[in-house]
C-alpha cells in the first residue's frame, strides 16, 4: 500500500544524509538554507502523491524526477560555493597569521 511522504522526517533524511557526506553538520554552513531543503522535500511528496494519484504518469514521471534532481543540483551547488568560500576565509586567516608572525619577527611587512 503507498504512502504520503513524511515531510519533515525527508528534511531531517536529506540533511543527515548531506551531512554525513561530508563528516559535518551541514546546518552550520552559511550557504544552508532549510527553506531549500524543506521545498525539495514539500516537491518530492507531491511528486509521490503524484505519481500514487495517477496524475503523474510513467510517461511524464521522468520529467517531474528531473526537476526534484535538478532542484538538489542546485541546492548542492550552494552548498559546495558556500564551502568554497569559507574555505578560501579559512585560509586567507590562517596565512594572515602566519604572515603577521614572520612580519613581527622579522620585522619586515608582508602582504597576505
Amino acid at each position: 500500500m503507498a504512502m504520503a511522504i513524511d515531510v519533515g522526517q525527508l528534511v531531517k533524511d536529506i540533511t543527515d544524509a548531506a551531512s554525513g557526506i561530508i563528516k559535518s553538520d551541514v546546518t552550520q554552513l552559511g550557504g544552508f538554507s532549510k527553506r531549500q531543503v524543506e521545498a525539495i522535500a514539500h516537491q518530492a511528496s507531491l511528486v509521490s502523491a503524484g505519481i500514487i494519484s495517477g496524475e503523474i504518469t510513467a510517461e511524464t514521471r521522468d520529467f517531474f524526477l528531473d526537476g526534484l534532481k535538478d532542484m538538489s543540483r542546485n541546492f548542492v551547488n550552494t552548498l559546495v560555493g558556500m564551502s568554497a568560500v569559507t574555505v578560501e576565509k579559512v585560509w586567507n586567516a590562517v596565512v594572515g597569521v602566519i604572515w603577521k608572525a614572520i612580519s613581527t619577527a622579522a620585522g619586515v611587512v608582508l602582504k597576505v
